[in-house]
């Protein structure tokens, strides 16, 4: 298995035509090097080169098959190129990519690059929680919005009354990070108590190194974790304490709506709902 593309250059030469693509895909798909039929699991196929495919040499349904079949990429025209350089830029821009841009890097209608990025955004997630996050954990909340001196005037009395939730009308969301895991978020009513330490037992092993700001609504986590607080008054960082990963995390998520997606949350658009736990490039409204 060759290295993995690390620049624009090495990318584009790695996924310059079918071929290479090929010479890529095989052993990342079969890590043993031997192609297999995804229908019967038998290994005596032979590749045809004029149709860039396979064909089993038991007689079944679907028979013939190729690198997408099996994937997120099956039953699309776009070829290997395409789809591997799409998931290299989404996957390499740490703020996102939107589908402008991926249609104009790649040479495809908007409408297409809209359709790659939903697929590749799909394999991305993982699939449910996978349990609880455990070892060093850190957590915190972010509001999400526009400025209330930026909406129409009705809006804006709407959200200053408090009837949309958050503060001034904006989003509030909790996020909690395992130290070299995963990122979890989701969005909440409001940042008291008795709703962000649910979320924190709900999501996190007890018995975890708990790292969090002085907000009061933390208070009483020592019963179950060790809890440490960092107060941001006086500084930032005391030793292994700190909510540094999280305070990164919302910085890249805030960067990508307003400078890639140019795209405002707000509670009309955002409550209710889930923000995905990949990576500050997958994440939006669903």
């Amino acid at each position: 298995m060759g290295a993995e593309p690390k620049t624009l250059q090495e990318a584009t030469i790695a996924f310059s035509n079918q071929d290479t693509c090929r010479e890529y895909v095989v052993p990342r798909r079969w890590t043993d090097g031997i192609v297999t039929c995804p229908t019967c699991g038998s290994t005596k196929v032979k590749f045809q080169p004029q149709h860039n495919r396979w064909q089993c040499s038991n007689r079944h349904a679907r028979r013939q098959f190729t690198l997408k079949t099996g994937t997120v990429m099956e039953d699309s025209p776009l070829g290997l190129d395409k789809w591997l350089m799409a998931m290299w830029l989404v996957a390499s821009n740490r703020n996102g990519i939107s589908s402008w841009e991926l249609h104009r890097a790649l040479g495809i209608t908007q409408k297409s690059a809209w359709f790659l990025l939903h697929r590749i955004r799909l394999a991305m997630q993982d699939e449910g929680h996978g349990g609880k996050l455990g070892g060093e954990v850190e957590v915190d909340e972010t509001f999400i919005g526009g400025r209330a001196r930026n909406m129409h005037k009705d809006r804006r009395e709407r959200a200053m009354q408090g009837l949309t939730g958050g503060a001034v009308g904006k989003t509030a969301i909790q996020g909690i990070l395992e130290r070299g895991g995963k990122v979890r978020t989701e969005v909440v009513e409001n940042t008291r108590k008795e709703t962000v330490v649910p979320n924190v037992l709900k999501h996190v092993e007890k018995g975890s190194a708990i790292y969090s700001d002085d907000a009061g609504a933390y208070d009483g986590l020592q019963s179950d974790y060790e809890h440490e607080v960092i107060n941001h008054a006086i500084t930032y960082v005391r030793g292994n304490v700190h909510t540094n990963g999280m305070e990164n995390f919302w910085s890249l998520l805030k960067r990508s709506l307003k400078g890639t997606y140019v795209y405002l949350l707000s509670p009309f658009t955002c409550s209710g709902t889930s923000m995905s736990r990949r990576s500050a490039s997958t994440i939006g409204c669903r």
